[in-house]
C-alpha cells in the first residue's frame, strides 16, 4: 500500500500523528495528554483491538476454514516459546493493522486525530505519511519495563485462566521485549523517531519531547484556563 493506492475517503488518515511502539511504554498517556492540550482526536489501537475487532478476528477464522472458538489459552500462553508467540503476533499485525485503518478512514473531525498502538507498526505506517515527523515509536526500557510491571495492577498477571500463570506471564513480558525490539530496528531502518522512555521524566515530559517532534503537524496548544 502507498500513498497513492490508499482509500481515504474523507482525506482522515493522511493527517494522522501516529505513535507506536512498545508495550508499557506510556503510549496512551502520551496520546490523552496531547489530546487534551492540542485538542486532539485520540484512537486508543488496543481499546479497538481487543474488543471492536474481534467479531472480525472471528470471522476471519470461519473464513480460513479454522475454528471459530479462541485458542485454547495454554497453547497460546504456556506451551509455547516467546519467540513463536513473537513471531506469531507481527504476522498477525498487518491484517489488524487494516481494521485499524477502517476505524480511522470513517473518522471525519475538525480535530487533528493522533492513533497510538503497538499494532501501529513503523513498516506498515511509514507507506501511507508524507514525512517520518508523522510518527513516532516509543519504547520502555528494561529497568522502566520492570517498574511498570511492579506499579501497573494489569501488567501483573495473564487473566486467561491459564494451568501455569507464573510461566505465561514470563513468555508474555519476553514476548512484549521481543516485539519491541522488532518496532525499533523498523523505525531506525525507515528512518523514524525512536524514543526510549526510562522513567526518569514523568508523562507530561515525554508528552513534551512527542510534542516537540510532531511540531510541524500540531495546532497551537488549547488555553484551557480562558
Amino acid at each position: 500500500m502507498t500513498r497513492n493506492d490508499l482509500w481515504d475517503p474523507f482525506g482522515t488518515l493522511r493527517r494522522v500523528r501516529w505513535i507506536s511502539g512498545g508495550q508499557w511504554a506510556g503510549k496512551s498517556t502520551v496520546a490523552r495528554l496531547l489530546a487534551h492540550r492540542y485538542g486532539l482526536t485520540a484512537y486508543h489501537y488496543d481499546h479497538h483491538d481487543a474488543r471492536g475487532h474481534n467479531d472480525r478476528r472471528i470471522a476471519r477464522r470461519v473464513k480460513l476454514g479454522q475454528s471459530p472458538a479462541d485458542p485454547d489459552p495454554d497453547q497460546t500462553w504456556v506451551n509455547t516459546t516467546p519467540q513463536e508467540m513473537a513471531a506469531e503476533t507481527l504476522e498477525g499485525f498487518p491484517v489488524r493493522f487494516e481494521w485499524a485503518l477502517d476505524d480511522l478512514r470513517c473518522l471525519v473531525s475538525g480535530r487533528p486525530v493522533i492513533a497510538e498502538g503497538w499494532g501501529l507498526r513503523p513498516e506498515l505506517v511509514a507507506p501511507i505519511i508524507d514525512s517520518p515527523r508523522r510518527m513516532v515509536v516509543m519504547v520502555p526500557t528494561q529497568a522502566f519495563r520492570e517498574r511498570q510491571l511492579r506499579e501497573l495492577p494489569r501488567t501483573a498477571t495473564v487473566s486467561h485462566g491459564v494451568s501455569d500463570p507464573e510461566r505465561a506471564q514470563s513468555n508474555r513480558l519476553e514476548r512484549d521485549r521481543l516485539v519491541a525490539e522488532d518496532a525499533v530496528r523498523s523505525a531506525r531502518r525507515l528512518g523514524i523517531r525512536v524514543i526510549e522512555v526510562d522513567g526518569t521524566q514523568d508523562a507530561a515530559a515525554v508528552a513534551a519531547i512527542v510534542a516537540d517532534h510532531f511540531g510541524p503537524y500540531l495546532p497551537p496548544p488549547e488555553d484551557h484556563n480562558a
